[in-house]
């Protein structure tokens, strides 16, 4: 870990990269890094965690440039395949929608539909789109961890990143989740337009589809 950095305090460790809570520059930050994979060989390893820490600044970056509101960083370390970024001070969505009144969800999820839309356009692919991934500060929305992140063209790559927020959405708020997508999803099309959001819910729909062949395989 960076020597800049001190009273790191773990938050949470996953299968791509450990979160910490930092004191850099007398900054409240975020450490990202990620960490040896013992199962790979050590050439590989280093070589896919440098690429994809290079990527996630890039992705960052460029998704605040498309004005979506994501955290600053503050330092890239590729040899130590570490991301120092902004500490965003707020409140999960995930946790924002089990509480808000129906207005305030309305409001939220057109918000979020927004920005998915604004990453779309520039051809950006989030990766992980759940509301877990997701800050709301100062009535803004905060996108965070691009880490499985990619550009792409490719409508599919499109819809598999709905989806999954289709998904998640269905698992973590059930009790409205379908509202919700709707909302999200009228904010998508504002910003993309009739012609691309219909063919990203065709897209969806194909998806949705392919799951439901699968599991009928495995039954």
């Amino acid at each position: 870990m960076d020597k800049l950095i001190e009273q790191s305090v773990l938050l949470s460790k996953g299968a791509e990269a450990s979160l910490y809570l930092s004191n850099w520059y007398g900054r409240k930050a975020i450490t990202k890094n990620r960490e040896q994979k013992k199962y790979r060989p050590e050439g590989l390893d280093r070589q896919i965690r440098s690429y994809r820490t290079i990527r996630e600044a890039q992705l960052l970056h460029q998704a605040k440039a498309a004005g979506i509101a994501t955290p600053l960083i503050y330092m890239v370390n590729v040899s130590e395949t570490t991301i120092i970024m902004e500490y965003i001070d707020g409140v999960q969505v995930k946790h924002y929608l089990s509480s808000a009144s129906k207005p305030e969800r309305r409001e939220v999820c057109l918000k979020i539909g927004k920005l998915i839309g604004k990453l779309h356009k520039e051809n950006l692919i989030h990766g992980d789109l759940t509301t877990s991934n997701m800050i709301l500060s100062d009535q803004k929305i905060f996108l965070i961890d691009f880490g499985l992140g990619e550009k792409s063209v490719e409508i599919e790559t499109k819809g598999v990143d709905l989806h999954l927020l289709k998904r998640a959405l269905q698992s973590t708020h059930f009790a409205f989740w379908e509202t919700c997508f709707r909302d999200v999803f009228r904010g998508y099309s504002l910003i993309v337009g009739d012609v691309l959001s219909e063919k990203v819910y065709e897209k969806i729909c194909e998806i949705e589809k392919r799951g439901r062949y699968v599991e009928e395989r495995k039954q």
